[in-house]
């Protein structure tokens, strides 16, 4: 039978590690945004402040054209048949 689990004097890496605690704080976040989970306000904003540190913000961005090159927008719905003896693919 294969043996289970890490070898002896795993570590796991620090960005692997990182990632692992940032989506902890995301995970506890939601779950209080959604009720499942009581949250002090000063927990709340750490969260946030901790988020605000690995997340990158969204920023709105405007996609434009001038006279010389306007912009082009096409809307395309396709269905692609990838295997013809199946139309279900």
């Amino acid at each position: 039978m294969a043996e289970r689990g890490r070898t002896a004097g795993f570590r796991m890496s620090d960005e692997h590690r990182v990632k692992i605690q940032n989506s902890n704080i995301l995970s506890a976040l939601i779950a209080h945004a959604c009720g499942e989970r009581e949250m002090s306000a000063t927990q709340v904003s750490a969260g946030l402040g901790l988020l605000k540190k690995v997340m990158p913000d969204l920023a709105a961005t405007q996609i434009s054209g001038d006279d010389e090159n306007p912009l082009n927008v096409i809307h395309k719905i396709a269905r692609v048949i990838t295997n013809p003896g199946n139309p279900d693919s």
